[in-house]
């Protein structure tokens, strides 16, 4: 089985943004800058049954949402927090109880070399 060409995996990704927004009622925009592949991982088998993750090109994310304002204009609010490295999650419980799934998960990591401190 070979990866799919980018053409087609671009249709099937603007597809999946589609239903995941016309699916869940409720999102976070959630910024993942110094966030690693393991810690990923985890955060993805936390939210396992509770919320959805995508993660993705802005452009694409930003083109599927305008396609969508017809059906609900009020995605159009999102549109100037999709900005640098961020993920959607999607949810159908009460964001509350995902976002203390997601704090539960968050670490503070060592700087890496060129990178700017978030805090002092």
């Amino acid at each position: 089985m070979g990866r799919e060409d980018k053409a087609t995996w671009k249709s099937n990704y603007f597809i999946r943004i589609v239903e995941l927004l016309e699916e869940y009622p409720k999102c976070f925009i959630v910024g993942v800058d110094n966030v690693g592949s393991k810690q990923m991982q985890e955060i993805r088998q936390a939210m396992r049954g509770h919320a959805e993750i995508l993660m993705g090109k802005n452009t694409m994310i930003r083109k599927a949402i305008r396609g969508h304002l017809q059906t609900n204009p009020d995605l159009e609010k999102l549109l100037p927090h999709i900005v640098g490295n961020v993920g959607f999650v999607f949810t159908k419980e009460d964001l509350s109880d995902v976002r203390a799934k997601l704090l539960e998960n968050r670490r503070g990591a060592p700087a890496k070399a060129g990178a700017i401190a978030p805090c002092d």
